[in-house]
């Protein structure tokens, strides 16, 4: 019979129980009781139902201990037991690893050289076979058996001996046509002959016999090439069943033609039928030599085995054999007890499900310990560390001079690249060594099948990817609600391109689309709240702007200076635990703006704009108050006297001012905002950019306002400054129905709270301003007829407010200015400011 393949675990079987039936055999054959001490010193148990073992020593004690006469039997099972338990663990251990070696020249082999599948089949399903019962013996034994050493059942290397099974199996599966071609050629081209020449010398051959074996050699002389490359499907089932016919004519006592006389014709009908099977079933050849479905019942040393895998670094490109194993369950489901068939898949989907996902979280955590590293590397070169280096090569200098020590020099970044030996390894090498055996595995199949379901462990990291990028963009803001703080724009950015930059590098690992997990990250980053509804860096950096920057510049903590075209700390008794500066300067917004996108800074806006109409709400109960004085003030600011008297009876000025300050201030900080994201945008996209420009700077004065109003929304979301601010025009509509301090952003606030108000209510933005112009003008030049220090304070500063609300407006020119406020005026006001500013830093 063929044996090259046959299941050791089976023949042990065959041997012990055999033994314990006819035992009698013990006592009068000396190879019979070699075979059964080798037997009973190989294993501990035998399996009798999947994970229901027996164990074979006691059975067999108990047994012959009734039996009188038996005594040297007793004696020899325990001698072998003793044997068994002192060195059948360490004898399996050294199979396994020499299978190890074995299987991995034979799968390299055959990667390169697959045509050798054909000559070399046998020895692949030995291969198969061999590893198969060697894992099946220790997961058996590892709960099962007295251990003296522990060291023996704890196979830290068992994934990689699967891993290798896995591979030939791969081979096969997709060699197969290759194997076919070579077995179908040599049934035609040499079994048929050499067959046909053992049944012309047969000296007796009965009738029956000779129609079955000359339809073998018809049936193996009518196969041809052209037949596989066609994709014919072979079934050789009917020959094998001929040949367990004759097998059995040729095995009864007084048959004409004994088997047992005729060996060669039975070797040769066995290689024949071994050949049929390389053609119409390897498939089932696979599931015969290398089944392990058995670990769907030894779920919990199955699991053990993984975690133990995923810990040794070396091991862990061998993890995927887990996952590849679950869909072995399926093989063990019997047509007899179909209730259990759903029982076993939902056990095969967990446990691949867990070790994808658990593969995917080890190589995420890799990632993110390897972006953290990179991360301190990055912010090592941020300009605020060059100062110590500064300082210490002038220090360096004058101790020269001197003569004196200075303190120790500081390492420059990039010194950790420098290697004075090639055995040293950093953190680094090791993360990313580990990275790398890891992505292996995940990369090592596209998808798996298990139970009618498809799993693709690619996606499993990237899903994980994505994940923990989302966390730690928002984590690297490091936003403190007690004390608002939170990192500079400029910082996070730097941070984010090296997070990003580790990311890219993992598609030389596996092949994932690190693009998409980009996308789906930042995009979201952009909205106010992510997919799983938790705060994005949008939301954070909107309420720190808002709620902590502006806050203190309303409570005149902070001022804003055109000239910088930044917000500055004022020298104050309680000094602000932030720098204005290095949040709003032109760097920090353009930073702002790349991390924040279009969809972001509109989402500032919006909120900036929301905090405007807040403010312009109180201010229309301002003016309901006051409109009775107002509305004579409208018809008579050609009379200076009257204007005095009227502007007496106004209440609440101070608020007003105080209000409109807020609103200037707001849009003074939404302008920087604004001009940085056009700076990011024409960098990025200048074609674009450059096109929605032309669209602004070409929209005729005789377009309907809709038309106009979409044109400028557009060229806000780009950054571009428009004549009516969409974002204003859209937070007042609701409303519809219903110098060391900010002054000087009121010419923003009137300029562009006008245009909205007066777009809103369809009025005559040009004909509004000119008569606020007007009136405005006039009032001054009243002041300026003035003797009284109080009414006169400040005078030439407010001259200078309404040159920059000029200046500012899109609609007011400084002809129309000249025409009712005289330009020397202006003039002196301007040097008198200079003089004054000069004084007071003296």
């Amino acid at each position: 019979m063929p044996c090259e393949y046959l299941s050791l675990d089976a023949m042990e079987k065959w041997i012990i129980f055999g033994f314990i039936l006819c035992h009698g055999i013990l006592n009068s054959d000396a190879t019979a009781l070699n075979l059964w001490k080798l037997a009973l010193q190989s294993s501990s148990c035998l399996a009798l139902f999947r994970d229901e073992v027996f164990h074979i020593h006691k059975a067999a004690e108990d047994l012959f201990v009734n039996i009188r006469g038996y005594n040297k039997r007793i004696n020899d099972i325990r001698e072998c037991k003793e044997a068994a338990v002192s060195h059948a663990g360490s004898m399996h251990r050294e199979r396994r690893k020499f299978l190890r070696s074995a299987l991995k020249e034979l799968a390299t082999v055959l990667s390169d050289q697959p045509g050798l599948l054909g000559p070399k089949a046998l020895f692949v399903f030995m291969a198969l076979s061999f590893a198969r019962d060697e894992i099946i013996w220790l997961l058996r034994h590892a709960d099962n058996m007295p251990k003296k050493s522990a060291d023996d059942f704890i196979d830290k290397h068992i994934a990689e001996l699967i891993f290798y099974m896995e591979e030939l199996r791969a081979h096969v599966r997709k060699y197969g046509p290759v194997m076919q071609r070579y077995y179908v050629q040599y049934l035609s081209g040499f079994d048929a002959v050499v067959l046909n020449e053992l049944v012309q010398n047969l000296s007796v051959c009965p009738e029956d016999e000779s129609i079955i074996m000359s339809s073998f050699v018809n049936t193996m002389t009518s196969l041809s090439v052209k037949q596989v490359e066609d994709g014919e499907v072979f079934d050789f089932r009917g020959m094998r069943l001929d040949w367990f016919r004759l097998q059995a004519y040729t095995s009864v006592s007084k048959a004409s033609l004994s088997l047992a006389d005729h060996r060669e014709l039975g070797k040769m009908m066995n290689t024949i039928i071994f050949h049929t099977k390389m053609v119409d079933s390897l498939v089932e050849m696979l599931v015969e030599t290398s089944d392990l479905s058995i670990f769907c019942f030894y779920s919990r040393a199955f699991e053990k085995m993984f975690q133990q895998c995923l810990e040794l670094p070396s091991q862990s490109r061998y993890s995927i054999a887990f996952p590849l194993l679950c869909t072995h369950f399926m093989s063990c489901t019997h047509e007899l007890c179909p209730e259990e068939r759903h029982h076993i898949g939902d056990r095969s989907l967990s446990l691949c499900n867990m070790f994808l996902d658990e593969m995917a979280k080890q190589a995420r955590n890799l990632i993110t310990d390897i972006c953290t590293e990179q991360c301190t590397l990055s912010d090592q070169l941020l300009p605020k560390h060059c100062a110590k280096t500064i300082s210490q090569a002038v220090n360096k200098k004058s101790k020269k001079q001197t003569g004196k020590k200075g303190e120790p020099e500081r390492e420059k970044p990039g010194v950790e690249s420098m290697r004075k030996n090639r055995l040293v390894v950093t953190n680094l090498d090791k993360l990313h060594t580990a990275l790398s055996e890891l992505c292996f595995s995940i990369n090592y199949v596209p998808n798996m099948v298990v139970w009618e379901h498809t799993f693709t462990p690619r996606e499993y990291l990237t899903s994980h990817l994505e994940i923990r990028f989302t966390k730690s963009i928002v984590g690297m803001t490091m936003y403190n609600q007690a004390t608002q703080e939170i990192a500079k724009p400029s910082e996070l950015l730097t941070s984010v391109r090296a997070y990003m930059t580790v990311l890219q590098s993992i598609e030389n690992y596996v092949q994932i689309d690190i693009t998409r997990v980009f996308n789906n990250v930042l995009l979201q980053q952009t909205q106010h709240l992510d997919s799983h509804g938790e705060p994005t860096i949008t939301s954070l950096y909107t309420n720190w702007y808002l709620e902590t920057l502006l806050r203190q510049v309303s409570n005149g903590h902070i001022a804003y200076f055109p000239a910088m075209k930044a917000f500055v700390n004022l020298p104050t008794e309680n000094e602000l635990t932030f720098n204005a500066e290095e949040y709003s300067d032109i760097s920090e917004m353009r930073a702002l703006s790349e991390l924040l996108g279009p969809y972001g800074m509109k989402f500032l806006s919006e909120s900036l704009m929301w905090h405007i109409s807040s403010q312009v709400a109180e201010l229309k109960k301002l003016v309901v108050e006051n409109v009775e004085v107002l509305t004579q003030m409208r018809t008579s600011f050609d009379k200076p006297d009257q204007m005095a008297a009227l502007f007496k009876r106004l209440s609440s000025v101070d608020s007003v001012l105080k209000r409109m300050t807020i609103i200037g201030v707001i849009l003074s900080f939404r302008s920087l905002a604004q001009e940085a994201l056009r700076d990011v945008l024409s960098y990025h996209i200048p074609f674009l950019v450059s096109s929605i420009e032309d669209f602004k700077d070409h929209i005729p004065r005789e377009t309907d306002m809709k038309v106009a109003m979409n044109v400028y929304e557009l060229s806000s979301a780009a950054g571009l400054p428009c004549e009516i601010d969409p974002a204003l025009v859209v937070a007042l509509s609701s409303q519809k129905s219903g110098h060391c301090n900010n002054i000087h952003c009121l010419a923003k606030a009137i300029n562009q709270i006008a245009a909205a108000l007066f777009t809103i209510h369809k009025g005559s933005i040009e004909d509004r301003l000119k008569e606020f112009l007007a009136l405005a003008s006039s009032s001054l030049l009243k002041i300026g007829q003035e003797t009284d220090k109080t009414t006169t304070r400040n005078r030439e500063s407010v001259y200078l407010l309404l040159d920059m609300i000029v200046q500012e407006s899109p609609f007011l020119t400084m002809d129309l200015l000249e025409s009712c406020f005289p330009y020397v005026l202006l003039r002196n006001a301007y040097h008198a400011v200079y003089k004054q500013s000069v004084t007071s830093s003296a």
